[in-house]
């Protein structure tokens, strides 16, 4: 259902304390503590803005299934005699179609004071570590343009069906000399405090897997009637030369590119948002948002609900994924990444987070995350791509975003240097 207004300044506005019945951030960098007494297994941790959040053990898990289904299994399941926290935790995967994991937890923390920060990790030589590019530099080069040609000759057609954008990611497949602790890895990502941190555990028939990452976008939270969602679009990397930053950051906001690409994935929300909604607000241009790596363009969408009974996991199966992370129109743009990228995302650029028997809820983004497996490990990074992207700056934003992990995992900076330029 289109919305009655097409760009993002004109939706009415939503209160102006729609943020305030979301809880507030704990100690910047700082993970609740675990109890050692409970169940190991199943270990999940949000650090995010809106509030700390860390689970232990799986009382229950919920019958998986697609991010269509995702209302209906969620209320059976809260509908049913369930004992133990009314709560699910978990992540869903990029493609929609399949299955995601979330489940009870047995023990549940909320801001928490927790674990302090990590001891700074030692610098590792890459010598001691294989990292390979897949695929390479060259051939993500030449799908960002076999994605610029399909947008080209799509100009064409009717704008409803046509190709207009789709997120490409190329991935790192890392083999450590020791095993990867991901919650040491959370805890030295926490320590920029504009990122969300999480460690989510994944299925798995053999060994342990565990996604681990720093989001900077919230898909959607949810308290009550409120309503927000903080789409990132639009990226240029951060230096540590503060005038070589500012004007990185200049040159992001003035780009026309950018800001066409941002402006698609707002539009797409709000429409998405507006059937839901009494009210929605949005300022007319983004802003600047920023982590220890990247500037992004951001904007910042807080709306009011037009019944209770509206759950999170119903808003959440709506909008993911986001043009931010897949593309325009979506199911397109997910056919044409299916056919593009030859390594499958898994659950990079799905969401992670939390639901409860309220319909109340938090969800994140899953970029900038690794998936975790002994000593092994698969990084993603992506970029997107319209009309008049160019395949070197596509190669250089993507390498640039694995940048927060690979300085995560202590690889000093002279390695970094030399990864960088090896990536691009």
């Amino acid at each position: 259902m289109p919305r009655p207004h097409s760009p993002p300044a004109r939706p009415a506005e939503a209160p102006a304390d729609a943020s305030d019945a979301l809880p507030l951030r704990a100690e910047p960098g700082v993970l609740p503590a675990l109890q050692p007494g409970a169940a190991q297994g199943q270990r999940f941790v949000l650090n995010a803005q809106q509030g700390n959040l860390s689970t232990q053990g799986m009382a229950a898990a919920l019958p998986p299934g697609d991010a269509a289904s995702l209302p209906s299994r969620v209320a059976a399941f809260f509908s049913a005699s369930q004992a133990g926290p009314d709560l699910l935790v978990g992540v869903l995967p990029f493609d929609r179609l399949q299955h995601d994991h979330l489940f009870q937890p047995e023990v549940v923390h909320r801001e928490g004071t927790g674990l302090p920060l990590a001891e700074p990790v030692k610098a590792r030589q890459v010598a001691h570590w294989t990292i390979t590019s897949q695929p390479p530099a060259s051939e993500y080069g030449k799908a960002v343009q076999r994605a610029v040609e399909l947008i080209r000759d799509a100009s064409q057609h009717d704008a409803g069906t046509r190709l207009q954008k789709v997120v490409l990611s190329r991935s790192l497949l890392l083999d450590a000399p020791h095993s990867v602790d991901p919650y040491q890895l959370a805890l030295r990502l926490s320590g920029d405090a504009s990122i969300t941190t999480f460690v989510a555990p994944l299925p798995s028939s053999g060994a342990k897997r565990t996604l681990v990452g720093a989001t900077p976008e919230l898909l959607v939270a949810k308290t009550g009637l409120r309503v927000i969602s903080h789409p990132l679009a639009g990226s240029a990397r951060r230096h540590r030369d503060t005038a070589a930053d500012q004007a990185s950051a200049a040159q992001l906001l003035r780009s026309e590119k950018d800001r066409r690409e941002h402006l698609s994935v707002v539009e797409a929300i709000l429409d998405t948002l507006a059937p839901y909604c009494l009210r929605l607000k949005a300022p007319s241009h983004p802003t600047l948002a920023s982590t220890a790596s990247m500037w992004h363009l951001g904007t910042r969408i807080e709306g009011e609900l037009r019944q209770t009974d509206i759950g999170c996991a119903e808003l959440v199966s709506a909008l993911h994924p986001t043009p931010a992370v897949c593309g325009t129109p979506r199911e397109l743009a997910r056919q044409t990444i299916l056919a593009l990228e030859p390594v499958p995302r898994g659950f990079y650029a799905g969401a992670v987070g939390w639901l409860d028997a309220q319909g109340d809820g938090a969800w994140y983004v899953s970029i900038r995350c690794a998936e975790v497996s002994g000593q092994q490990l698969r990084l993603h990074a992506g970029a997107g791509i319209v009309e008049g992207s160019e395949p070197a700056n596509e190669i250089r934003e993507t390498a640039a975003k694995f940048m927060a992990l690979l300085q995560g995992l202590g690889l000093e900076d002279s390695t970094l240097q030399q990864l960088l330029d090896d990536m691009q």
